[in-house]
């Protein structure tokens, strides 16, 4: 129920077969006032799971990342979402931060520290954390982007920071990763090459060794042991993959 002293708040998720992690993220933002889930066609319990747990549930075609997810904001009932994926939890002091935030918001978007799992372990340095997720926010304000992957919101004014952990409790193997890195690095490569961006050898060398300096030893990714090293390795990897796939369909295009 909303309390008269607050906004109300719509939860946003978009899905495709997420039955094995769904109902643990669904239970986590149980406080919201509403709950909408646009599921694009899954083929497991995912939709069956979240009828239980009493969202809202639409079916629509995939569109992209950004899209997709502007699509579910603009279902919801309320002006005020919390945008979370099926594979994350919020946390109890995140719960307390956004009630407290809604009682009298001061602005119209704000961002929270994400904790990320991988390998057995959360990460407490490097890429993994605080890994700021700008996920709260006035509809009215703020969108998704339009970009088919790596979206993020856009907001026309000053961001708040709020207090509070999403938890990232990826299940996937390190397998499943990997091939995840591979593709989402071939849409990076395909949406800069859209934009105009060019690619060189200079791009291809000095982009991964950037990246493991500043997250392995300036935001002390080596801290959070073997996890911590692999994690940020398979980052410079896929930034490595992103260039070298700009760089063949550039060959290619001559």
């Amino acid at each position: 129920m909303t309390s008269d002293r607050r906004l109300p708040l719509s939860a946003v998720l978009i899905t495709r077969n997420a039955a094995g992690q769904l109902a643990g993220c669904l239970a986590s933002v149980a406080f919201c006032d509403e709950i909408v889930v646009v599921d694009s066609g899954s083929e497991d319990a995912t939709v069956e799971i979240a009828g239980r747990c009493g969202a809202r549930v639409i079916q629509s075609e995939w569109r992209g990342f950004g899209p997709q997810k502007q699509f579910a904001v603009a279902q919801a009932s309320h002006d005020w979402v919390l945008c979370i994926d099926a594979d994350e939890r919020v946390s109890e002091s995140l719960q307390e931060s956004i009630r407290a935030m809604l009682i009298a918001p001061t602005l119209a978007a704000y961002r929270f520290p994400r904790c990320n799992r991988f390998m057995g372990r959360y990460l407490r340095h490097g890429e993994g954390y605080p890994d700021w997720s700008l996920r709260l926010f006035d509809r009215r304000a703020a969108r998704w982007s339009d970009d088919p992957v790596h979206e993020k919101v856009i907001a026309g004014g000053e961001i708040g920071t709020l207090h509070g952990d999403l938890l990232h409790e990826s299940a996937e193997s390190l397998e499943t990763y990997l091939a995840k890195q591979n593709r989402y690095s071939s849409l990076a490569a395909n949406e800069a090459l859209a934009r105009g961006e060019r690619a060189s050898v200079l791009h291809l060398l000095l982009s991964p060794l950037l990246r493991f300096i500043k997250f392995y030893f300036l935001r002390l990714g080596l801290l959070d042991g073997l996890p911590g090293l692999v994690h940020i390795l398979v980052g410079c990897g896929a930034s490595f993959a992103k260039y070298a796939k700009m760089l063949t369909f550039q060959k290619s295009d001559q």
